[in-house]
C-alpha cells in the first residue's frame, strides 16, 4: 500500500505580497467576456449566500441576537468560499488591483475599467439569481416568515445616513479584502476556503455593508413588496404600506453609492494599498541606481523632403509596460511574455528610467549560468545601463534615420574628415548594403524624466502615410465613383 503525503506550503507574509501582485496582475490578463462571465457568476454566488442567510436567521429570535447573526454569518461564508474555489470575479476584491497599479503595470484608466466590468457582471448575476429565486416563491416559506425577514434586512439597509453607509462599507470590505489576503497564505484549496470563514463571517454578523450583497438583498426586498400577493401580507401581519421606501431610487442613493464608495476604500486602500506601502514600496525605494537623464543625438545627416514637424510625441506610446528592478526574474519575463514583447524599460518608485531590460538579456544570463538560473534573482542583476534614449523634440526623420542607418559606416572618415576605408558603392548602395544593430524600443525622455517608449512599428505607422492610402481603401473609392 503506497502512503500519500500532502505538503501544505504556507507563505511569509512577504510571500503573500507577491502572491497578492499575481492575483491583482490576473485581473487585467482576462477578456472582456471571460470577465463579465466570472464577474456574473461571483454575483450569483453572493445572493445565493443571502439565501442561506435569510433561511438560516428566520425564525431565530428564540437563539438570541448575536447567536442568530453569528449562524447566518457563517452560512454567508459560503458565497466568498464558492468564488475562491471556484474563480470568480467580485468586485470588493478585484479592487486589490490597486496593487498593480502601485506598481506602474497598470494605468488608473486600466484598474477602473476593470472595475467596472466586473461590478457590472456582480449586478447581472445578482438580477439572474432574484429572478430565479422570486419564480421560486422563497419568500413565502415559513408562512411568509422568510420573506418578512428578507424586507426588514433590506429596509434596514435604507435605513442608514451617508456617512454611517460609507463607512460600514469600509469595514465590511476591509475584512473580505483580509479573508482573500488570507488565503494568500497557502496553495491548499481546503486551507483558502477555511480562512475566509471567519472575517465574513464577522462582517455579516456585525451588519456590515457590501454592495455587491445589496445588489440582491435590497433588489429583493423591493420585488417582495411590489409583486408579493394579499395573501401574504395577510399572513404576515403586516401592511405593505410599511414597506413603502423599498424603492430603486432610495436603494442606490442611501446605500449603493455611499457602500460602493467605502468598499473600495476599505479594500482598494486599507488593504491593498496599505500592505504594498509596507512590503513592496520600501524595497523599490532602496535600489540605489542614479537614472539616466541624458539622450542621444540622432540628428540626420541627410536633408529630405519629408516633414519634419512630426515629432516623437506625436508618435510615442505614453504608458508603456515597465518593470522595476526589484521584480524577480521569473516574473519580469512573464511581464514580456504577457505582453508580446522582448524588452521594457525599467523605472524607479519616481518614474525615473534606470535601466533595460530585454529577453538578450535572459538568455545570455542562461547560456552562462548553462540554463541553471540563480535563485532569488532580479531585474537589476541583468538589465542594461547602456541606455540609448531619445528627446520628446527629437524628429521622425531623425528617429528613422538613427534606426536604419549607421554614420560610420556610411561614411568612414575620421574626425578631422580623412577617409579610412574607400568603396566603389554609391551612397544608397552602401545604405542598403550596410548591417545595422539597433535597439527596437527606445525610451523616451523629456526634461531628463522618462514618459514612454517609441517601437519600431511606431514609427512605421507614422511613416505608412507617404506611400497613400491603403489599397482597400483605394479600390472601395474607385468601386463608388464607377457604381
Amino acid at each position: 500500500m503506497t502512503q500519500v503525503q500532502t505538503n501544505i506550503q504556507y507563505f511569509s507574509p512577504t510571500e503573500m505580497m507577491a502572491e497578492a501582485e499575481k492575483f491583482a496582475l490576473s485581473k487585467a490578463k482576462k477578456s472582456s467576456g471571460m470577465t463579465l462571465s466570472l464577474a456574473a457568476m461571483a454575483g450569483a454566488f453572493i445572493g445565493l449566500a443571502f439565501v442561506f442567510y435569510i433561511t438560516v436567521t428566520t425564525g431565530s429570535s428564540e437563539a438570541g441576537w448575536g447567536l442568530s447573526r453569528l449562524a447566518g454569518g457563517l452560512a454567508f461564508s459560503m458565497g466568498l468560499i464558492l468564488i475562491v474555489i471556484c474563480g470568480g470575479e467580485l468586485f470588493t476584491s478585484s479592487v486589490l488591483s490597486s496593487i498593480s497599479w502601485a506598481n506602474k503595470q497598470l494605468s488608473f484608466a486600466k484598474m477602473l475599467s476593470i472595475w467596472g466590468k466586473v461590478y457590472v457582471g456582480n449586478f447581472l448575476g445578482a438580477m439572474l439569481l432574484l429572478a430565479i429565486v422570486s419564480a421560486a416563491g422563497l419568500y413565502q416559506m415559513d408562512h411568509g416568515q422568510w420573506g418578512l425577514n428578507a424586507l426588514n434586512i433590506a429596509q434596514h439597509k435604507l435605513h442608514h445616513t451617508t456617512l454611517q453607509a460609507f463607512s460600514l462599507g469600509i469595514l465590511c470590505n476591509l475584512l473580505v479584502c483580509l479573508a482573500i489576503w488570507l488565503t494568500f497564505s497557502s496553495a491548499n484549496a481546503m486551507t483558502k476556503a477555511a480562512m475566509t470563514i471567519m472575517p465574513v463571517a464577522m462582517f455579516v454578523s456585525s451588519g456590515f455593508e457590501h454592495c455587491v450583497a445589496n445588489m440582491f438583498m435590497v433588489p429583493l426586498g423591493i420585488v417582495i413588496q411590489s409583486f408579493a400577493p394579499e395573501s401574504f401580507w395577510l399572513q404576515v401581519g403586516v401592511s405593505q404600506a410599511q414597506y413603502a421606501d423599498l424603492n430603486i431610487m432610495q436603494f442606490v442613493t442611501a446605500n449603493l453609492i455611499p457602500v460602493t464608495f467605502g468598499n473600495i476604500v476599505g479594500g482598494a486602500v486599507l488593504v491593498g494599498l496599505a500592505n504594498w506601502s509596507i512590503y513592496r514600496k520600501p524595497q523599490l525605494a532602496a535600489t540605489p541606481i542614479s537614472s539616466i537623464t541624458t539622450t542621444t543625438n540622432i540628428a540626420s545627416v541627410k536633408e529630405t523632403a519629408m516633414s519634419n514637424t512630426i515629432l516623437v510625441k506625436d508618435i510615442m506610446n505614453t504608458n508603456p509596460i515597465t518593470l522595476t528592478a526589484d521584480m524577480v526574474t521569473p516574473k519580469a519575463i512573464d511581464v514580456l511574455l504577457d505582453n508580446n514583447l522582448v524588452s521594457a524599460p525599467v523605472i524607479d518608485s519616481q518614474d525615473r528610467l534606470i535601466g533595460f531590460f530585454s529577453a538578450h538579456d535572459v538568455m545570455v544570463d542562461l547560456w552562462c549560468q548553462d540554463y541553471l538560473p540563480c535563485e532569488g534573482q532580479k531585474v537589476v542583476d541583468l538589465m542594461s545601463r547602456d541606455v540609448v534614449a531619445i528627446d520628446v523634440s527629437d524628429k521622425l526623420v531623425d528617429v528613422a534615420e538613427f534606426l536604419c542607418i549607421d554614420k560610420e559606416q556610411l561614411y568612414p572618415t575620421t574626425s578631422m574628415g580623412i577617409a579610412t576605408r574607400f568603396s566603389t558603392l554609391s551612397l544608397e548602395e552602401r545604405a542598403k548594403s550596410m548591417r545595422v544593430s539597433k535597439p527596437h524600443v527606445l525610451p523616451v525622455l523629456d526634461n531628463g524624466k522618462f514618459v514612454g517608449v517609441v517601437m519600431r512599428t511606431d514609427v512605421l505607422s507614422a511613416l505608412r502615410n507617404v506611400y497613400g492610402e491603403r489599397m482597400s481603401l483605394v479600390q472601395e473609392q474607385n468601386a463608388l465613383e464607377t457604381a
